[in-house]
């Protein structure tokens, strides 16, 4: 089964087949068509643009659709696992460096 995106997650979004932008799910609600979502999208762009989508669940779960006649699709970048317990943290081989103001 494939993961479904959700409220906060980053998504990759490709058009005609190639990635075009990410963006992050900041809403999904229930359209008034029966197993469809009004999905709200902020791409990730300058200057950031808030989009709404209306999506089937299987949209969000990464299948193909179209839109305009174009493919569209929406990967899952997912996020960071967290360290485990327990784990050394890395090293760390960097230098603090103080920054002074000379008068």
């Amino acid at each position: 089964m494939k993961m479904m995106a959700c409220i906060n997650d980053l998504v990759l979004v490709h058009l005609d087949h190639k990635p075009a932008f990410y963006a992050r799910i900041n809403d999904v609600n229930p359209d008034v068509k029966r197993g469809w979502h009004k999905v709200e999208l902020l791409v990730l762009s300058l200057p950031s643009q808030t989009l709404v989508w209306i999506l089937e669940e299987s949209h969000l779960q990464g299948e193909e659709f179209t839109m305009g006649g174009r493919p569209v699709k929406l990967t899952l970048i997912p996020p960071k696992a967290p360290p485990q317990s327990g784990s050394p943290l890395p090293e760390s081989r960097a230098k603090v460096i103080p920054l002074v103001r000379k008068t």
